[in-house]
């Protein structure tokens, strides 16, 4: 199994920004290859897809709840994905989690890592 590792969250002011990363931590070769997804889980609620994109870095997927605020981007050179958050609200804080898919559906099975918190306070 692709292990990945998240970065960079922390706490943000309502309307603030931060950009998360996520890298592999072993097999960079085969990080090349796969789609990666954003995902979140906010205390007491199920874990929800939030973005995704595909190893040619075309067509990305976002949820609804994040359209027009959170941008995608990989860098193949830094063998990494970005997911920058902009105009973060009082109910996007959660921790966030990367995976080698795009949908819950597939990664049942997925061991998850620590993730990274995202926390939005005035």
């Amino acid at each position: 199994q692709l292990q990945l590792v998240e970065s960079g969250g922390g706490l943000v002011q309502p309307g603030g920004s931060l950009r998360l990363s996520c890298a592999a931590a072993g097999s960079t070769e085969e990080f090349k290859y796969k789609t990666i997804g954003w995902f979140r889980q906010a205390p007491g609620k199920e874990r929800e897809e939030i973005s995704c994109i595909d190893p040619g870095d075309s067509r990305p997927f976002y949820h609804d709840n994040v359209k027009g605020r959170f941008t995608i981007s990989r860098d193949s050179a830094e063998n990494a994905v970005y997911l920058q958050m902009n105009s973060l609200k009082p109910d996007d804080p959660a921790v966030y989690h990367c995976a080698p898919a795009c949908a819950l559906v597939f990664l049942s099975r997925y061991s998850w890592g620590q993730g990274t918190q995202v926390t939005v306070s005035s």
